[in-house]
């Protein structure tokens, strides 16, 4: 029995331990580098290696034909160094390797310049090569903050023009090597935007003005219905009825609402057709809305006490929207789902417009399901978003009467 036992140990263990062994992460010597440049609109990094239903959790998006030097490979996805203290992941297949670039002893900036147009301000940051970077947006005071991964700074001076009217100020700093952090003051506490990529080899940021007129009148407005086609969403529990139904029916409530006040709609689909969410995030980046709003509606294999509205947001500076759309919601009697933030939806995603998902209800439970069906419950969900947007922009006036939040 004892040596039947070992005997199917060692079998266990050569099973468990090759298994193991072809799933460990491969290592490239520190003297065989490996370097890949990004290709496609929507190439991104990761974190790390975690998945879910929305996908790993993501550090953001980049241009194409960003330099990434490889350090090793999990499966299908490639470690890259950003520097000595951090690490990304990006997928294989947004990648194509470079075999001849020869990475000089430094990639150093030169002088920067700033100024604006009639809609947007603009930073240029030359620069020798395509580094990788991130950004994020922080509040009170509104800034917007971009790390430029490789870059060692040899910027002497910042030219400003008037021009620049969003743009309250610019400045860097060089935090360790091969990392610089370009930090963006902004003149209004409301961010609207902003688009970060390579002109050549010059990064520019390009951040978006604040409108005129805070009002809907006048606001070009993207609205999202979610699902459609052979991508049906959830499904009612006791209708049967389909989400990407109720979805299409919100949507174009909602964008009758938005036109009786004056705004221009742009829909991702007004009848029932398949539309994936990669290409209504490089349709609507094309079109440059002034927001943008995706509307779903939820489910939960708990179909007894899982219930009510939500809104969900991925950008802290998108944040005020979000809230604003809950808050009308829940004058309606539905229970509060919550406000959900760092949400890693791929409509949530985009960093050029204030964008918020709405999840109007659960069609996994029989109360909310049974309001969803009814068509005048759902033409008042698409008012009640609407006051949200008012609400939001009268907030926007308010505070920068006050002089900022």
């Amino acid at each position: 029995m004892p040596r039947l036992f070992y005997s199917l140990f060692l079998v266990f263990f050569y099973v468990t331990g090759f298994a193991q062994l072809r799933d460990t992460l491969y290592q490239f010597r520190p003297d065989s580098a490996v370097f890949v440049r990004t290709k496609g609109p929507l190439a991104y990094l990761n974190y790390g290696l975690g998945e879910d239903r929305l996908g790993g959790a993501k550090m953001g998006y980049l241009d194409s034909l960003v330099l990434l030097k490889v350090t090793g490979r999990y499966k299908d996805q490639y470690r890259v160094r950003l520097t000595s203290t951090l690490s990304a992941w990006v997928p294989q297949n947004l990648t194509r390797r470079d075999t001849i670039v020869k990475p000089p002893i430094q990639y150093l900036t030169t002088s920067w310049r700033t100024w604006g147009d009639d809609r947007f301000d603009y930073i240029s940051i030359p620069l020798t090569e395509r580094l990788p970077y991130r950004s994020w947006q922080e509040m009170n005071p509104s800034r917007i903050v971009v790390d430029i991964f490789g870059a060692t700074t040899n910027t002497n001076w910042i030219t400003q023009f008037k021009s620049a009217t969003e743009i309250k100020h610019v400045d860097y700093e060089q935090l360790a090597d091969e990392h610089l952090r370009v930090t963006i003051q902004l003149a209004h506490a409301q961010h609207w935007g902003y688009k970060i990529g390579y002109e050549g080899r010059r990064l520019v940021i390009r951040i978006k003005h604040q409108p005129e007129k805070l009002k809907l009148d006048g606001l070009t407005i993207a609205i999202d219905a979610g699902h459609g086609g052979t991508n049906l969403g959830a499904r009612g529990l006791r209708s049967k009825q389909w989400e990407k139904d109720l979805n299409l029916s919100i949507a174009l409530h909602l964008k009758k609402e938005l036109e009786d006040k004056g705004a221009r709609v742009l829909m991702t689909r007004t009848n029932d057709t398949l539309f994936n969410n990669t290409d209504r995030i490089v349709h609507f980046r094309a079109l440059q809305p002034d927001l943008l709003i995706s509307i779903h509606n939820n489910a939960a294999g708990d179909t007894t006490k899982t219930r009510g509205t939500s809104t969900y947001y991925k950008h802290i500076g998108y944040r005020p929207l979000s809230q604003a759309i809950l808050e009308r919601l829940l004058e309606m009697g539905l229970t509060e789902y919550g406000n959900i933030g760092r949400f890693n939806f791929a409509l949530n995603s985009p960093i050029e417009y204030p964008n918020v998902l709405v999840e109007g209800a659960f069609m996994s439970h029989p109360e909310d399901e049974a309001l969803l069906i009814e068509d005048d419950f759902r033409k008042k969900m698409a008012k009640q978003i609407r006051k949200g947007v008012e609400d939001w922009l009268k907030a926007i006036r308010r505070n920068d009467k006050k002089g900022g939040l």
